[in-house]
């Protein structure tokens, strides 16, 4: 399951604020406010429906999601060479 930590960090990778990550969210049709953005990466729950879209919208946009793996879970860009 997606964290606000790993949405926070995903953002970062990409360069982008809450409002890109929102506004990008509703390119793909999808609605999700800034404010529910900001509450979820502070620590705040989010639905399941809206997670997928958070994490679908990021994924799109090139990041990968690193499992919990011992490590703790991560985020990182793509290979775009492959």
């Amino acid at each position: 399951m997606l964290t606000g930590k790993q949405c926070s960090a995903a953002r970062a990778l990409l360069g982008w604020k809450q409002k890109d990550l929102s506004d990008a969210i509703s390119d793909a049709g999808g609605k999700l406010s800034v404010t529910a953005i900001t509450a979820f990466e502070r620590g705040g729950a989010i639905r399941e429906s809206n997670a997928k879209l958070v994490l679908h919208t990021l994924e799109a946009a090139g990041v990968q999601f690193i499992p919990e793996n011992g490590g703790g879970a991560g985020v990182r860009l793509r290979d775009r060479e492959r």
